[in-house]
């Protein structure tokens, strides 16, 4: 990839240099940064411009190529520029534009337009643009993850709703973003944050979708009253399936047996 094997956007480049730029070996971060450091400057110019690339890719560049007054010009106007750049920048002669007060993360608009979605498709988790992003979270802090899982794109959506921090991944499922495939997935999944499937039982629009019901009912993580509650809502089929189950909690399989007989009686 840095010998320039692999084509990708240029903030998708970018981000995978930034992130094998501190790669334990010597070998691939001296490649790495060099790369950076020869990066064409249309390259330099989309990148920084993309409202999606990351606060420390941001920093990264902007003190790599902080000679460069159009690229640092373009840097310290970026809406998630950090403000420590911003400063850096500025006590070298970079202009800085006033920013209005806001909200911690920019305004509503702002926030919508951070990781915009270009038709998003299946997700290859063996690109270089998912390890690059894949890499990059496991050196962000808590409050980075947690901005990015507020508005990310899917590969970000499936990188951090399997954070170990429960705060991180509760922030995914609230993304605006997220598909009902997504939650369907997150559904079967063995997902340990549990208040995960608590926010999936509550909204009454991923409810609606079959699939999802059945799936949490199969989700011995899924509260029991809601799992009780969806198992009603099920097919004969389906009930015949949970009732001979030992995937599912006895109460549920029990329940399963006893929605059987009622429906039978009634025909």
């Amino acid at each position: 990839m840095i010998g320039g094997e692999v084509e990708l956007s240029p903030p998708d480049l970018t981000t995978v240099l930034f992130v094998l730029a501190h790669d334990p070996d010597g070998e691939v971060s001296a490649g790495a940064r060099r790369c950076l450091a020869e990066l064409p400057e249309g390259v330099l110019r989309e990148a920084v411009s993309t409202p999606s690339l990351h606060p420390r890719i941001l920093d990264g560049i902007a003190r790599l190529y902080l000679r460069n007054r159009e690229i640092a010009s373009l840097i310290v106007s970026h809406p998630h520029c950090p403000e420590e750049t911003r400063l850096f920048l500025a006590e070298r002669g970079i202009e800085v534009p006033h920013r209005t007060a806001s909200s911690p993360h920019g305004t509503e608009e702002e926030a919508a337009q951070e990781f915009p979605e270009a038709g998003e498709g299946e997700v290859d988790e063996e690109s270089e643009a998912f390890r690059g992003k894949y890499q990059l979270a496991q050196v962000m802090g808590v409050s980075d993850k947690i901005k990015i899982a507020q508005t990310g794109d899917k590969e970000w959506r499936m990188i951090l709703i399997r954070d170990s921090n429960k705060l991180v991944s509760g922030t995914v499922i609230k993304n605006p973003r997220i598909t009902e495939q997504e939650v369907l997935t997150i559904c079967k999944s063995s997902i340990q944050n549990d208040e995960i499937l608590r926010v999936i039982c509550a909204n009454k629009e991923w409810i609606k979708n079959y699939q999802i019901r059945k799936a949490l009912v199969e989700n011995n993580k899924t509260p029991l009253p809601s799992a009780l509650r969806f198992l009603a809502t099920l097919t004969e089929k389906d009930l015949a399936h949970l009732a001979k189950s030992k995937s599912v909690s006895s109460v549920l399989s029990t329940q399963a047996r006893k929605l059987l007989l009622s429906k039978k009686k009634d025909k």
